[in-house]
């Protein structure tokens, strides 16, 4: 595909830059974080202190420059009901420790928005064009949902497959433990070629995001040990994950 020449004015109300022109990443990555009423402020602390954290983990930092290319895109958005999503930190450029802890500096700088409804479905279609004009070229695109609920099944199963016919891979998080959140993550949220990272509680979730993170940059075999809490579903798993075509 033929490079983009948008100019990406701004990628983050922070002010992180990214190339005036369109770049080449191994992974557009955009992380939407739960910010509903059921996550409490501790709980909230928590996910973003496991997101800050995992970007300045050496192993995360490795796996982003052991790619083909040695760099990807990122972007945070928090969700709550269906007309509550931010960007909370805009596509930023990640190719080494300084933009990564760059990236992690801005996640710890991002107040909560929200703490309203459950939308999974609102906050697929709220992300779904922002791959589009954002100043990168990604040989796969990801979107990574965290979130303690479930929302309506019809409504976000169809959010979800308008996803994967843009050649989007939608990875799940569920959150504490409960075996209906992980179903419905498995069975409604998570595209064909997707795999899901259960959390049993909000004091996990930053182990179990590096583990997701690792995998999701790397491209790694899934490993599923004997705890159980990774559940891998998706016949195509990563090395299914597709290009999405842009305007």
């Amino acid at each position: 595909m033929k490079l983009k020449t948008y100019i990406l004015a701004a990628v983050t109300s922070l002010g992180l830059a990214a190339p005036a022109s369109a770049a080449p990443v191994d992974l557009e990555l955009q992380l939407l974080v739960d910010v509903s009423g059921s996550v409490s402020t501790s709980e909230f602390n928590l996910q973003r202190s496991g997101y800050e954290a995992a970007f300045r983990s050496a192993s995360i930092i490795n796996a982003i420059t052991g790619g083909t290319i040695g760099a990807i895109a990122a972007q945070l958005v928090y969700w709550s009901s269906t007309s509550q999503q931010a960007i909370g930190v805009g596509w930023t450029y990640i190719a080494d420790s300084t933009t990564a802890n760059a990236f992690a500096d801005a996640i710890a700088a991002a107040g909560r928005p929200f703490s309203g409804g459950t939308s999974i479905d609102a906050a697929i279609r709220f992300a779904n064009p922002l791959y589009d004009s954002n100043g990168f070229e990604g040989t796969r695109l990801v979107m990574d949902i965290s979130g303690d609920g479930t929302s309506s099944k019809s409504s976000t199963e169809a959010a979800r497959d308008a996803a994967e016919a843009l050649g989007i891979t939608i990875n799940g998080l569920p959150i504490g433990g409960s075996s209906s959140v992980e179903s419905f993550y498995t069975n409604s949220v998570i595209t064909s070629d997707g795999f899901v990272v259960a959390a049993s509680s909000f004091d996990d979730f930053g182990r179990a995001v590096a583990k997701k993170l690792e995998i999701e940059i790397g491209g790694s075999p899934i490993p599923i040990p004997a705890g159980g809490w990774l559940l891998l579903t998706g016949v195509g798993g990563l090395m299914a994950m597709r290009r999405r075509k842009k305007a």
